[in-house]
C-alpha cells in the first residue's frame, strides 16, 4: 500500500515479499556500523523482522518505516519513516539506504516527505532523531531537514551514546 509519493519515489508499507531486500539492507556494513546488528540472517528472519517491526508498528500507531522505491524502475533503495520506541517519549524519524543510492538526494526527498506527512497528516509538532555520533552524513541530512542537536542519550540495551536531534515546529529557529 502506497503511503507517500514524491517526484522520484514511492514510500509504501513493507510486506514479507520485501524480505530479500530487507535481508540485504540490514546486513549492509553501513547498517551494521551505524544502526546495529538486528540478527537478521535468513529470509525467514527478514520476514519476521518485517511482521514484528514495521507491520506491527503500522497496525498499532498508523506509521512505520516505509519501503522506499524509485518510481522509474521500482528499485528498492531504502527505508524511511516514523518510529515510536518504548525508550523514547517522542516519535522519531529513521532512514537507511543501500550505499549505491547515497548522494543522489533520495534520503532527503524521502525524509522531507515523511516529515511533511508527520506534521500535516499526523499532527506531530515534535519529532526526534537518533544517530551514531560518528555518522556525519545522517547528522547533516537531519540538520538540513531542520533538526538540531539536543543532547547525547543512551537507549536501553545499547552501550553506545547516540546523538538526539530534535525538530520542534513550535520553536522559532525551525524552518516552517
Amino acid at each position: 500500500m502506497k503511503i507517500l509519493e514524491t517526484d522520484r519515489l514511492i514510500l509504501r508499507l513493507q510486506t514479507t515479499d520485501d524480505a530479500a531486500f530487507i535481508l540485504e539492507l540490514l546486513n549492509d556494513p553501513s547498517w551494521l556500523r551505524f544502526i546495529g546488528d538486528r540478527c537478521v540472517r535468513t529470509l525467514d528472519d527478514a520476514r519476521a523482522y518485517i511482521l514484528n517491526g514495521p507491520v506491527r508498528m503500522y497496525e498499532q500507531f498508523g506509521f512505520c518505516l516505509y519501503l522506499v522505491e524509485r518510481k522509474e524502475d521500482h528499485a528498492q533503495i531504502g527505508i524511511c519513516g516514523l518510529i515510536k520506541r518504548d525508550s523514547l517519549k517522542d516519535v522519531d524519524i529513521g532512514f537507511a539506504f543501500l550505499p549505491k543510492y547515497w548522494s543522489k538526494g533520495y534520503a532527503y526527498e524521502a525524509a522531507s516527505a515523511v516529515m511533511s506527512y508527520g506534521k500535516d497528516t499526523l499532527g506531530l509538532t515534535r519529532v526526534v532523531a537518533i544517530t551514531a555520533q560518528e555518522n556525519q552524513a545522517s547528522t547533516s541530512l537531519l540538520e538540513k531537514l531542520g533538526f538540531r542537536f539536543e543532547r547525547l542519550i543512551q537507549l536501553a540495551n545499547d552501550p553506545e551514546e547516540l546523538k538526539l536531534l530534535v525538530f520542534d515546529k513550535t520553536e522559532n529557529h525551525i524552518k516552517k
